[in-house]
């Protein structure tokens, strides 16, 4: 048998975790190799890929937290990627949940009988671990009881547009110039460029010499936090000061990280946990294994900022639904509730259907919401401040919607252009819940609809605080979303 297989056919694949970052990062190159990928998700709908995409591949639906279920996987897999994690998910349980997933996906396994299962793991050669370390090395352990020949890739930091650890590099360097840090600072770790993970990921798929292994992979830099904050600064062609203090507790550094940056805070408690441990490959077998020659750091953050640039980031951690306040199928909310509700419902003509269903594809990130921002950035900042999260997330593709993605406070429930409605979701903290619509009806009316179900007096005491409000942000962002050049006069 020859050592990779996969040059000689085409796979199929099983790829878990599809619509994670790695995920979604993973799944062209796979489909461009010419592999057949069935993805699998809990939810086909956030499936965050594009219809050509869509066309290419199978989907399945299956929650690995939950008892596994006959008859869901079929047994004709060669490979199989486990891409799942639950880090973000708590800063308590996630260790069982990821051990849970685990044990499950080996049961499922039973039935797909792959040959070959490719892990993405941490860099786990501390003798002291943090509980994210420690949980996945032991998602390892279990993974090499399974039913199938395991090969282990393990890294560090990975550096690439919307990477969690990229996204709160940039937030710190470009919003403090001056800096008072921990002392996890000068810990010591080995970043990796996505494009690396990714060449790495798709290198050992199907290679026996692989078979039954555990590779640490990393770039050629080995720097402490302090380092990367400092180079990111360099790159970007600015200066940055950075004052270490050993006073600083694991607690106080999570919500320094949460204020200033857009993790939440369950990520920002785990990450900081992790920071205290040195993140070293041992070697770097895999790579002359595979003949890979890994980026710099600097070149990883160039090339971060060339997808950002050309506003071609594929994925975000930010899309994740561990990134808001709801973990669980939003597919729940996606029937706006019509009784017990308080609503703001504005319509207006319009005469570019087009031209104003682009304008409702571009809301939010850095094109705002079309009219009074000021105050959308205040609620922001009390949304953050009362533990939320706040605007900071922003979006991740400036004119494309999927169901599931992030949109700075909301959540996209429904985006579906041909029909001309966008459903969103609020993630703020709130006395209730609360949609806000966005349709276009074949009278060439939009409608603009906003619903919150409020949760006891206190809900709609709130609602009718805020009335005044409503009427002229909502007034107001009707009229700049009808606003077309074929219809420039429309009120503000």
């Amino acid at each position: 048998m020859p050592d990779h297989p996969s040059e000689n056919r085409p796979l199929k694949i099983l790829l878990t975790g599809a619509n994670g970052y790695i995920g979604m990062r993973l799944l062209p190159q796979l489909l461009g190799q010419g592999h057949r990928v069935v993805c699998a998700v809990r939810d086909a709908n956030r499936l965050s890929v594009d219809t050509e995409t869509r066309k290419k591949i199978e989907v399945v639906e299956v929650d690995f937290l939950k008892d596994p279920m006959d008859g869901v996987l079929t047994s004709d897999y060669d490979v199989v990627y486990y891409l799942i994690h639950s880090m973000s998910s708590s800063t308590t349980d996630f260790d069982k949940r990821e051990a849970l997933a685990a044990k499950n996906f080996n049961i499922y396994m039973k039935q797909a009988r792959p040959t070959q299962v490719i892990y993405l793991s941490g860099i786990v050669n501390n003798d002291k671990l943090s509980k994210h370390l420690s949980s996945r090395k032991k998602v390892e352990e279990i993974l090499y009881e399974g039913p199938f020949a395991l090969t282990v890739l393990r890294a560090g930091i990975i550096v690439g547009s919307g990477s969690s650890s990229f996204e709160i590099i940039r937030d710190l360097c470009e919003k403090l110039p001056f800096m008072i840090t921990p002392k996890w600072a000068l810990t010591r770790t080995q970043p990796i460029a996505i494009r690396d993970v990714i060449q790495f990921l798709t290198g050992v798929l199907g290679r026996t010499d692989t078979y039954n292994q555990s590779f640490d992979i990393g770039g050629p830099d080995i720097l402490t936090y302090k380092d990367m904050l400092k180079r990111y600064a360099k790159v970007r062609g600015f200066r940055n000061w950075i004052l270490t203090v050993p006073v600083m507790t694991p607690k106080l550094s999570s919500y320094w990280l949460y204020f200033v940056t857009s993790t939440s805070y369950k990520l920002a408690i785990n990450l900081v946990d992790s920071m205290k441990m040195e993140v070293v490959a041992r070697d770097s077998k895999l790579q002359e294994l595979l003949g890979i020659k890994p980026h710099t750091y600097e070149e990883a953050i160039d090339m971060a900022f060339e997808k950002i640039e050309q506003n071609l980031v594929v994925s975000s951690w930010k899309d994740s639904m561990v990134s808001g306040r709801f973990d669980q199928n939003l597919e729940q909310y996606i029937q706006v509730p019509k009784y017990g509700v308080l609503t703001d419902k504005k319509q207006m003509k319009i005469q570019d259907r087009e031209a104003v269903l682009e304008n409702i594809w571009r809301i939010g990130g850095e094109r705002g919401w079309y009219y009074g921002n000021w105050l959308w950035r205040i609620r922001g900042f009390l949304d953050k401040m009362s533990g939320g999260v706040g605007l900071r997330r922003g979006r991740t593709h400036p004119d494309k919607i999927f169901a599931g993605d992030s949109l700075d406070f909301w959540r996209v429930l429904l985006a579906d252009r041909e029909k001309a409605r966008l459903l969103l979701f609020a993630e703020m903290r709130l006395p209730g819940e609360a949609w806000l619509e966005f349709r276009i009806d074949d009278n060439d009316v939009l409608h603009q609809t906003a619903t919150f179900r409020p949760r006891g007096l206190r809900g709609r005491l709130y609602w009718y605080a805020i009335v005044p409000f409503h009427y002229f942000i909502f007034g107001g962002m009707i009229s700049r979303i009808a606003r077309t050049p074929h219809n420039p006069k429309t009120p503000s």
